[in-house]
């Protein structure tokens, strides 16, 4: 009895609905519509789920075609670890730490990036760095696949804070936070 019933259970299991269901495969003619494809056009006004992207500043880096001067959101401290953490991972092995373009590439023989210290990336708009993060400039590839708008605008912030501790003092740093100074850097051993 338990056989049979293990059996039919068994049999059960093996059946081909999925498999044998009527469906349309793709691309192969179809009787049904009368274009004969099976392959249906896109509705008109149809956005693909995560792509409905209607900040255009937070998505492309431009205001009214020009590139941004501002970042779309608040910096804090949150915003700064997360850029320094996307920074240290896509950004410093071609620019190095501190944004100098001495990174592991350039020990290993390839052309050395530009630095991010001199004037004309100093002066350039926030919207350029976001536009080279996300298409590429030169021998840097694009990364619009491997990092998400938010994290370009935390690197690209982080890059600003580099470009302004060049040539900080002790004194530009806020009385409160000058204890900081004095501790080791996290993960320093």
């Amino acid at each position: 009895m338990i056989v049979v019933l293990g059996l039919s259970l068994w049999g059960v299991g093996c059946r081909q609905d999925m498999h044998d269901q009527p469906k349309y495969i793709p691309l192969r003619e179809s009787t049904f519509f009368s274009d004969a494809r099976s392959a249906r056009p896109v509705i008109a006004g149809t956005v693909a789920r995560g792509q409905l992207r209607e900040d255009t500043l937070l998505y492309t880096g431009k205001v009214n075609g020009a590139d941004a001067t501002t970042l779309p959101f608040a910096v804090d401290e949150k915003v700064m670890a997360r850029g320094r953490e996307r920074y240290d991972i896509y950004c410093a092995p071609c620019h190095g730490r501190t944004g100098a373009g001495d990174g592991m590439i350039v020990r290993r023989g390839y052309r050395r990036p530009a630095t991010l210290h001199q004037d004309r990336l100093r002066e350039s708009p926030v919207g350029h760095f976001f536009d080279v993060i996300t298409n590429g400039f030169g021998a840097m590839p694009d990364y619009a696949t491997q990092i998400k708008a938010e994290d370009r605008w935390a690197i690209i912030a982080y890059v600003r804070a580099l470009q302004l501790s060049e040539h900080a003092t002790v004194a530009d740093v806020p009385a409160d936070r000058r204890s900081d100074l004095d501790r080791p850097p996290q993960g320093a051993r």
